[in-house]
């Protein structure tokens, strides 16, 4: 942006009015922008808080927007002498500059400041020029100036006298000089190279040293500010007896290149001079002259006899890099002549100094999600050599995901160019190396330390996508259940994680009626007791929630599994008078023989596994040598024949017990009467199997047709788990090693499932049907393999479900038998 125009908000506050005059002169040169880039031109000795420019306006920001982005100035030069008034934009003096301290004699005084912003970062430059203001008078070496000048000297020789020094620059510095009024002498002035002049005395009449032996002259010199600003020096001549030979140099003026790098003693110069007179009027000293700056002769050393300057001290290029002085050449004669040359070193640059890298600002965090081009930090090079030595190249000294983008002059800008990913890599540690063009070329290192902060970018991850959970019913309300766990690879609040169950049903209740989860630890805790015969198995959705923003999630199922307790008591369901409570009355005839069947009791379990295998004992009896009850089926039979001793009453006590632990029982009560002459007595199927009638032949049949079945349903259930095994074995590499977990095998899909206990006689086979969470397709099939003449006990299930897939299985067990489901059970039927 260009700008044109000044805003002066304080006065200089000098009180000469003189000062007033060259304010306003400089008022209409404040600032200029050049090649793009912002100036202001400022007079030095500005009081403290004076304004420079409005920043704001110039560089196109709001107000508010200096507050916030944080306007800051950066000088390149060790004091801060600029400030920004974050209130107005404006930019402020800091501190009282001094020109001729800052940029010494320099016709050009410019201060380069560096605006930066942030958020994002922005650099701009902004140029302050120091305009000079006469505030300095020219000022002599000496007050007192002393020669001594032959009477026999030749009218136009010149004396060079001591140059007056004015810190001031350009046209504030020593424009001229003046000489008292004297009838021998006149002054004139000699611009000499770097345009410095210097004052030379001519004899313009004779000088008589017996009219007069001295003369007094005032010399005057004068600046070109306004007002004039003058300096003066008295010169005291002596006017000396006859020698008539001033020693000449060869040259007038000796100039000499020579680089900083030379080493102490170096021959500089050899400056000749020659005096024509013979004796001690021609033998010459050589020595500096008389008003030699201590910066000279601390560098400098002259030989009084061969002229030789050398080199005493060391040389810097970027301290002083021309160095003028004054050589004398004396004669011994009486008076002594002297003759004057001038000597003009220039210092020749060597690449003797590494290039440095500024950081204008400081590295802030970059988010991880931070696009290319992000500006990161600001860096700037520089070196104090001049030219090619003094030029810089910044690069990065490895491949990373950032780069450095130039800005102008030195400046850089260090921005991303890749992908940023904080999981992989949290802080870079940015490598910059500057090198000079310089012959050898120099460098130097920085490291920028650059930390990436957490966008959260990762969800909560569960240890596994799911977990089993086994738990016994009956179980004490609030217990832990399961521990569920999950990390997040962010970081702080993005990675702080929150547990809760997602809403879903079980047996058409909430979920979070059964079971609740601490949120900060994902333990899953049980709101009350589990019924197994209820409830088997249900799921929990887990899901875990970050505290990000956006928040990211992840869910888990955990499959609970309800185990079995010995809970419930055998349940007698005939005879149904027993099942009832009441006591069961049955009749036999005196004629019965050894093994007739007087009745079967028959019991179910409403637990599972071993839980539920009944067992039966006869318990007490009028006459225990009379009767006995299977220990499998519950069948009572006789175990001899009855007599006419024996009771027409008999009571017995049957005992149920189940195979639990600890033990659950009951116990049934059957009254039997013996009676003459009973016609229609229990049919005993060892008297009737010798009878060729067609119901017994179908009751052999039947009974054949059962086991037949149970055998096949066996063989059918080792197959499909045998199946099962194999293709679990190919798609996880494992397989069922232990009896249980293939008797007890689960599948959470609809597919019929047959459970069948192979531990010991077999007591029941369990088909279940339906998912995980339904509990209404199971029905349990009760059998008495002990028993070689009892009835196919029917198929009992535990609710109306359908039936299709189990009387499937059993048809293709039976295809001899017809299957059907009426009123909650499963029939068979022979045909």
């Amino acid at each position: 942006m260009c700008y044109s125009g000044i805003r002066m908000t304080k006065t200089m506050g000098y009180r000469d009015w003189r000062w007033l005059g060259l304010w306003w002169h400089n008022f209409f040169l404040l600032w200029i922008t050049i090649s793009g880039q912002t100036r202001y031109s400022i007079p030095e000795e500005l009081k403290l808080g004076s304004v420079v420019g409005n920043l704001a306006k110039d560089l196109g920001l709001g107000l508010t927007e200096i507050f916030h982005r944080k306007l800051r100035v950066a000088s390149e030069a060790d004091k801060q002498y600029f400030s920004v008034d974050a209130g107005k934009g404006e930019l402020v003096l800091n501190d009282r500059i001094d020109r001729e301290a800052l940029c010494g004699q320099s016709a050009s005084c410019v201060q380069p400041l560096q605006v930066v912003i942030e958020d994002p970062l922005q650099l701009f430059r902004v140029e302050v020029e120091i305009l000079d203001i006469n505030d300095n008078a020219p000022r002599f070496p000496s007050n007192d100036i002393t020669l001594e000048i032959a009477e026999s000297t030749g009218l136009g020789v010149r004396f060079p006298l001591e140059s007056a020094k004015d810190p001031d620059g350009g046209s504030n510095s020593v424009k001229s000089y003046t000489i008292s009024k004297d009838e021998c002498f006149n002054i004139r002035v000699k611009e000499v190279a770097g345009g410095r002049k210097v004052p030379e005395l001519i004899l313009i009449k004779p000088l008589d040293r017996e009219k007069k032996d001295n003369h007094k002259l005032l010399l005057t010199a004068l600046d070109g500010g306004n007002p004039v600003r003058s300096g003066t020096a008295e010169v005291f001549i002596k006017v000396l007896d006859n020698n008539d030979n001033v020693p000449a140099f060869q040259k007038a003026l000796y100039k000499v290149a020579i680089s900083e790098n030379v080493v102490e003693g170096a021959l500089i110069v050899q400056t000749k001079a020659a005096d024509l007179d013979d004796g001690q009027n021609g033998e010459i000293e050589y020595s500096f002259g008389g008003h030699t700056s201590d910066t000279v002769l601390s560098v400098f050393t002259i030989d009084q006899i061969s002229g030789k300057i050398s080199l005493k001290g060391k040389l810097d290029f970027e301290i002083i890099a021309n160095y003028e002085f004054d050589v004398s050449a004396k004669d011994k004669g009486s008076p002594r002549m002297e003759g004057h040359c001038t000597v003009h070193v220039e210092v020749l640059d060597v690449n003797d100094n590494a290039p440095e890298i500024i950081l204008t600002s400081h590295p802030k965090p970059v988010r991880e999600d931070s696009p290319n081009g992000t500006v990161v930090a600001l860096v700037s090079a520089r070196d104090l050599d001049s030219g090619e030595n003094g030029k810089v190249t910044l690069l990065l000294s490895t491949i990373s995901q950032f780069a450095l983008k130039p800005s102008f002059s030195h400046n850089y800008a260090l921005v991303t160019r890749g992908i940023l990913d904080r999981e992989k890599v949290s802080e870079y540690n940015i490598e910059i190396l500057a090198t000079d063009s310089g012959t050898p070329p120099l460098s130097s290192k920085k490291m920028i330390p650059v930390s990436i902060t957490d966008v959260n970018d990762n969800p909560p991850i569960f240890t596994q996508p799911s977990y089993n959970v086994y738990l016994k019913e009956n179980g004490v309300p609030g217990s832990i259940l399961y521990s569920v766990s999950a990390s997040d690879l962010d970081s702080g609040e993005n990675a702080k994680i929150s547990y809760s169950i997602l809403d879903s049903k079980v047996q058409d209740v909430s979920v979070s009626s059964y079971v609740y989860i601490n949120s900060d630890n994902g333990s899953i805790y049980s709101m009350h007791s589990f019924d197994y015969e209820k409830l088997k198995v249900f799921q929990i959705q887990v899901q875990a929630k970050d505290q990000g923003s956006p928040s990211l999630s992840g869910n888990a199922t955990v499959h609970v599994f309800v185990l079995d307790q010995n809970d419930n008591a055998p349940a007698v369901i005939y005879p149904s008078s027993a099942a009832l409570g009441s006591l069961s009355h049955q009749r036999m005839p005196r004629s019965a023989k050894a093994g007739h069947l007087i009745t079967k009791v028959t019991a179910v379990d409403a637990d599972s596994g071993h839980n539920a295998w009944i067992s039966y004992r006869l318990a007490e009896a009028t006459d225990a040598s009379l009767f006995t009850v299977n220990l499998y089926t519950g069948e009572v039979r006789t175990k001899r024949a009855v007599s006419e001793q024996d009771d027409s009453s008999q009571r017995l006590l049957i005992e149920i017990k189940d195979d639990g632990e600890p033990v659950q029982s009951s116990t049934v009560t059957v009254s039997i009467l013996l009676e003459d002459g009973l016609h229609e007595p229990i049919l005993d199927l060892r008297q009737k199997a010798a009878e060729p009638s067609k119901k017994s032949g179908r009751i052999t049949l039947y009974l054949i047709l059962s086991l037949a079945s149970v055998s096949l349903l066996s063989l059918v259930t080792f197959l499909i788990l045998a199946v099962k095994c194999i293709r679990n074995s190919r798609s996880s590499g494992s397989c069922c090693t232990r009896r249980s977990e293939c008797d007890d095998y689960k599948n959470p899909n609809r597919n019929l499932q047959i459970q069948l206990n192979t531990d010991g006689p077999i007591k029941y086979v369990e088909v279940l049907g339906g998912d995980m969470l339904s509990q209404s397709q199971s029905f349990r099939s009760c059998m008495s393999p002990m028993s070689e003449y009892s009835d196919f006990t029917l198929i009992k299930p535990s609710s109306t479900t359908d039936f299709k897939e189990v009387i499937s299985v059993l048809d293709a067990s039976l295809p001899d038998s017809t299957w059907t489901f009426e009123s909650q059970q499963v029939s068979k039927t022979q045909p």
